[in-house]
């Protein structure tokens, strides 16, 4: 009998971005006065290795089935794996 409402399952996505606002908040405090730029593209970088390196080891190094899991198409996670140097 297949359950109603069943919810889709979203992971820690809500302790992900706590975890986000607690290092962004340590960064700030870190650089005592300096002034930060290109925040976003650093953000990104430091997530998207890791992001990358999991996705491919749960997927068995599958691209085809690591880009369904990313949403995003298989040519930019090959581009992305290139500019990570994981291929």
């Amino acid at each position: 009998m297949a359950q109603k409402n069943k919810k889709k399952f979203n992971g820690e996505g809500r302790q992900l971005s706590h975890q986000v606002s607690k290092s962004m908040r340590k960064y700030f405090k870190e650089l005592d006065g300096e002034r930060a730029s290109d925040i976003y593209n650093m953000v990104l970088k430091e997530v998207e290795l890791p992001l990358l390196e999991i996705v491919m080891r749960e997927c068995n190094d599958n691209q085809s089935k690591a880009s369904q899991i990313l949403g995003i198409n298989r040519g930019t996670l090959r581009t992305k794996l290139k500019e990570h140097k994981l291929l």
